[in-house]
This record gives structure tokens, C-alpha cells and sequence, in this order.
């Protein structure tokens, strides 16, 4: 029971901390606001967390993971026909950026800046794309040379996914004074967009 109400605690401490950091960024987070939302004391946050710094690369760490878990959800379902797994790959990429709709850009301001970091992501990436898109590819090339869809690069179709999902998601505060009565509901316009974003894609592939 000790040990679950400690990680129940360090969980509480976590999702407090992501708020923090994601809303702030890490010069602009403080660690008694934490403690605040997290309903324990400042010392009882150092107890789990000795130093916000060491707070800062657990959220990190987790962040990384996420967004290597958001390309995952970009190449779909390798049993689906390609242009089903495009589909499907899309849709659940899309879906994921809106659920962690603060990710992408603390990726830009807090972790690229860092050149450690970005190292540490970039050898990751790789490795992802020599297990995974490679695979992608030659389903793309297969389906090509059947005539199903034209031939691309993988490459570029995935930035093109991941553009289009990210700036659609990210801009949307930005954007809701000139769409109008379409800005007035997240939900509606999320699931039109999602849509678009699909049937563009899905045009630039097909004959």
C-alpha cells in the first residue's frame, strides 16, 4: 500500500509538472507552483524530484516518447492495403496531436534548443525510419507498380502528413477569428480538418 500511495503521488507530481512545463516552458516554471497543483508540500516535491532540472528530463523523456509514438501512428497498420494503413495512419497521427495539442511546440522551443537533446532525438529518428518507413516504402513501390497509387517518396509523404496535422492543430487559436463560425467548436473543426487532411493526402497518391 506504501509503495502505491509513492507512485500515486509521484504520478500526481508528473501531471502537475507536464502542465507546468508545457504551459511555461522551463525558465518560466516554477517548482511551488507545482507542489501547488500537485497537493503537496515543496519539500515533498524535492523528496520525489531533487532538483527541477531532474523534473524537467523525466517530462522530457516522456515527451520524446510520445512524439516517436506519434510517427508510429503516421504509418498505420502494416496488414491494411497502403492506402487503407495511409488512411488509418493519418487519421490516428491526427488524433494523437490533438489529444497533446501543447507537444509540438515544446518540442521546438524547450528541446531542439538544446543541442544534446537534439542529438539524442535525431539518432532516434534515424533508427525509426531505417526499422519502419523502409517498409513503407517498398509496400508504396509495390502498390506503384500495380497501378493502385503513383509512386512517392515516403520521405516527403510523411513530412507532408505531419505538416499538415501539426499546423492545422497548432494554429487553430490563431486562425479561429478568419474561419469564422466553423472556429466557434474545436470538435467540429478538428473533425473536418482531420478529413481534409485525408482526402489531400489520399489525392496526391491515387491515380
Amino acid at each position: 500500500m506504501k509503495e502505491n500511495n509513492k507512485q500515486g503521488k509521484e504520478q500526481e507530481i508528473l501531471a502537475a509538472a507536464e502542465q507546468e512545463f508545457l504551459s511555461k516552458g522551463y525558465e518560466g516554471a516554477r517548482t511551488t507552483s507545482i507542489a501547488k497543483a500537485a497537493g503537496v508540500t515543496h519539500a515533498m516535491l524535492h523528496y520525489y524530484f531533487r532538483t527541477k532540472e531532474s523534473l524537467f528530463e523525466r517530462i522530457v523523456d516522456e515527451k520524446f516518447r510520445l512524439m516517436l509514438q506519434s510517427m508510429l501512428a503516421v504509418i498505420g497498420d502494416p496488414s491494411l492495403p497502403v492506402v487503407e494503413r495511409l488512411k488509418s495512419g493519418i487519421s490516428a497521427h491526427f488524433d494523437f496531436v490533438a489529444q497533446n495539442s501543447k507537444l509540438p511546440l515544446f518540442v521546438i522551443n524547450e528541446v531542439l534548443s538544446r543541442p544534446e537533446r537534439y542529438a539524442m532525438l535525431q539518432n532516434k529518428m534515424k533508427n525509426l525510419a531505417t526499422d519502419l518507413f523502409s517498409g513503407l516504402q517498398q509496400d508504396i513501390d509495390n502498390a506503384a507498380e500495380r497501378g493502385e497509387i503513383v509512386h512517392i517518396d515516403v520521405r516527403m509523404l510523411l513530412m507532408s502528413i505531419v505538416s499538415l496535422n501539426i499546423f492545422a492543430i497548432v494554429t487553430f487559436p490563431f486562425m479561429r477569428p478568419l474561419i469564422g463560425e466553423l472556429g466557434e467548436e474545436r470538435e467540429r473543426f478538428l473533425s473536418q480538418r482531420k478529413a481534409e487532411n485525408i482526402e489531400t493526402i489520399l489525392h496526391r497518391i491515387k491515380r
